[in-house]
């Protein structure tokens, strides 16, 4: 096994924190003295727990990576590392140890990632956030609407409930800390002998070894599974806002508190109306005569048709505004505004009394056009 800790794990350099604990269980399952045949599976063991400890402690970790393996095991052996050049003491003012910034805390932190040296991480841990993408339509954005959503996630096993080993499994006393889950070390610092608690490696901190792994989830405690779930979408929710569901992330380790589901929506597009935050805009065609006499047009909206008046001597593509026929406003009363915007449509074909009609409308304006010479395009761009 290489001496590296993330050829030890069998990880990249950029693995997380999930990653390396997964790859430490495989590699625990495999080693483990009590069911290892390795004749080195003791040393093995020791070495992987080792990995694991450095790179899940987020200070140790980010030293390991900058003084590199050599440098970083030296330094853990004397409890120093040379990082601020420990020589001399001097320059950390306030007597021998020091009373601000460079006094003893921050060499403390250095050296073990911590302040005093102190004890290992927390067993119980709340789980990772999971996330995942729902579309929905416009009109059920408009009206809110309760959806099914599949995730496939991360469970706790079934068959040892999250433990990672079987039920019947042998337990006994870890030696390494006598059932404490902590073990204390004295380390040789520039300030003296300096006394520290941390978690157990062997048992990670729960006192107790087994004699197998559970077969199912191989020692995580979790396998993946599908689950259906509903998810209440309030209405007037836009494309890129997310919902969030209590617990139904990660599971929890030690006991932690599922984390959470977050669900990133969004919505279509729709073929008539053009969404502007929580207003709408709607593109209305009208014939020449409408435009020119005045009429009342029925206009589609989310909640029905509306009835809209149509002044005499609208020209194209003029915008008529229908407050509160938006979208609902997420989270507050009332509703956004529908612009209408008119268009006005020119015939393609007409009969020979449409023909008369308009001859005679252009002569009364002073038009001398003949109609198959593109009268009613003259009269359009005329509006």
């Amino acid at each position: 096994m290489s001496e590296d800790f993330y050829s030890v794990l069998g990880v990249d350099r950029d693995a997380g924190e999930e990653e390396i604990k997964r790859a430490f269980r495989k590699k625990a399952s495999e080693y483990h003295p009590d069911v290892s045949e390795d004749p080195d599976a003791e040393a093995k063991f020791k070495r992987i727990q080792e990995a694991k400890e450095v790179l899940l402690d987020d200070e140790k970790r980010r030293m390991y990576d900058q003084m590199g393996h050599e440098r970083f095991r030296e330094a853990d052996k004397h409890g120093a590392t040379d990082a601020g050049g420990a020589g001399g003491m001097g320059g950390m003012g306030g007597g021998p140890f020091g009373g601000g910034a460079g006094g003893v805390n921050d060499i403390f932190e250095q050296f073990f990632g911590g302040s005093g040296g102190g004890g290992g991480r927390s067993g119980r841990q709340q789980g990772a956030d999971l996330k995942t993408r729902l579309t929905v339509d416009l009109e059920a954005a408009y009206r809110g609407v309760t959806k099914q959503l599949s995730v496939t996630r991360p469970e706790r096993c079934p068959d040892c409930g999250g433990e990672g080993y079987p039920p019947d499994a042998d337990a006994r006393t870890c030696s390494a800390c006598n059932g404490r889950g902590q073990q204390r070390t004295v380390r040789q610092t520039p300030l003296g002998r300096v006394q520290q608690t941390q978690t157990c490696r062997q048992c990670e901190g729960e006192g107790t070894v087994y004699s197998e792994t559970c077969a199912t989830c191989r020692g995580e405690g979790q396998v993946r599974d599908d689950a259906t779930l509903q998810v209440e979408v309030p209405a007037g929710i836009r494309s890129g806002q997310t919902l969030r569901m209590d617990g139904e992330g990660a599971p929890g380790e030690g006991g932690g508190p599922n984390g959470d589901l977050l669900v990133e929506i969004e919505v279509d597009e729709h073929p008539q109306f053009e969404r502007d935050d929580d207003d709408l805009r709607y593109r209305m065609p009208i014939s020449f005569p409408q435009a020119t006499f005045g009429d009342t047009v029925e206009v589609p909206t989310l909640d029905g048709p509306v009835e809209m008046d149509v002044p005499a001597g609208t020209q194209s593509g003029e915008t008529f505004r229908l407050r509160n026929k938006g979208m609902p406003r997420l989270k507050r009363r009332g509703h956004g505004d529908l612009y209408v915007m008119v268009q006005v449509v020119t015939p393609e074909s007409m009969n020979d009394e449409q023909r008369e009609a308009l001859e005679a409308f252009a002569e009364a304006g002073g038009e001398e056009i003949e109609v198959d010479q593109g009268f009613f395009e003259k009269l359009k761009n005329s509006f």
